[in-house]
């Protein structure tokens, strides 16, 4: 006990000296081995929208009362439930109403977590992020897209309410006799599912964007801002294959998946989905080789321009050592010096000088040297 009475408060100095090491750290890993993944706070439930259709009929509502979804329990129909800006009494109480396990609630409700699926009861449950690339920042950001898919029903739960790439999906369902109308709510997490992947191709796309300017202002400014920059999207791209790198898992789970929830006819749409997964997870693996190759040629340009600098100076040097030497001579203070008291002297030497440094000038012009 004494012991760790004296680590902690060097270890609280050090989180005074560099209190962002720990926030980046944190950031990268998008896990805190110490608390685990942390359990939201109560916010403000932004909106629910819910889709009750078949093929024939849709009816859309958006809410903020949780209660007016209870209607669609007992609903032969498929009912896709969206959740935008979640708290935790209303996860309570839709998870309770819907008979999901506590497990299920838990995860919805903490953040940070790895991409998985899991199969609890009659359901199948998955979590996932869902990325975004700032413009301004370029910076990768995420949230956390919970997934409960039941009979019936299927319920999703998203972090952020301001934000989604859900819209493609509820202009589909407003289409009569549409295929994703038509088909069970399998579907329609495949379709949640596919959607989810594809904007994973959009952020890598703009992070290929700015790696494309980095190979420019690597060859026509290889300062410190572009190390930084480099730096920079390395770490956005590695924040990004550890989102989505465990998602090829979770769709794995869906193929292997013997629930009677999914049918055979749409195995093959999570197959699709999964080979997009191994694309996306292919790409930044290519691109993090790019960041590698990248800060190789900022190294070899800082070389380069070294060397050239050392070049300069080597010539010059070169160039004035003879000089050196001659007006060392005739600075001497000797009085008897044969050509100390020459009238022209002075001229002489100059000229001297000056033929030495333009033959030497020439000859390193011949030997290529500069």
């Amino acid at each position: 006990m004494q012991k760790q009475n004296i680590i902690l408060p060097i270890q609280e100095v050090l989180g005074t000296l560099n209190p962002f090491k720990e926030k980046k750290k944190q950031r990268i890993m998008n896990y805190n081995p110490v608390t685990g993944p942390s359990t939201r706070r109560p916010t403000f439930c932004e909106k629910i929208s819910v889709f009750d259709y078949d093929a024939d009929t849709c009816e859309e509502i958006a809410t903020q009362d949780d209660a007016a979804v209870f209607q669609y329990l007992d609903n032969s129909k498929v009912t896709w439930i969206n959740i935008d800006g979640i708290n935790k009494e209303m996860v309570h109480r839709i998870c309770t109403r819907y008979n999901i396990h506590t497990l299920l609630e838990e995860d919805i409700m903490s953040v940070g977590q790895r991409a998985k699926m899991d199969e609890i009861g009659d359901y199948l449950f998955c979590l996932l992020p869902m990325v975004y690339f700032n413009e301004e920042t370029s910076i990768v950001e995420q949230e956390q897209v919970s997934i409960v898919l039941g009979k019936h029903f299927l319920i999703s739960f998203q972090e952020d309410a301001a934000r989604d790439v859900f819209d493609n999906i509820r202009g589909k369902l407003r289409i009569n006799h549409s295929r994703i109308r038509s088909a069970g709510t399998d579907y329609l997490c495949y379709s949640l599912l596919d959607i989810i992947v594809d904007s994973y191709f959009t952020v890598i796309e703009k992070l290929g964007e700015r790696i494309e300017q980095m190979e420019e202002w690597i060859l026509h400014q290889p300062n410190t801002r572009t190390l930084a920059r480099i730096n920079f999207l390395r770490r956005e791209l590695l924040l990004l294959r550890r989102a989505i790198a465990p998602v090829r898992e979770l769709i794995n789970g869906f193929l292997k998946s013997e629930s009677d929830l999914l049918d055979e006819r749409t195995i093959k749409y999570f197959k699709d989905v999964y080979d997009h997964i191994i694309q996306a997870n292919e790409l930044t693996d290519n691109y993090r080789e790019m960041i590698l190759t990248l800060q190789e040629q900022y190294h070899t340009q800082i070389n380069l321009k070294m060397n050239e600098i050392m070049k300069v100076l080597a010539v010059v040097t070169t160039l004035m050592a003879p000089l050196t030497f001659v007006v060392g001579i005739y600075g001497m203070n000797f009085d008897n010096m044969p050509e100390i008291h020459t009238q022209n002297g002075y001229f002489v030497v100059l000229a001297a000088m000056l033929l030495m440094l333009i033959g030497m000038i020439i000859f390193f012009r011949k030997r290529g040297w500069f």
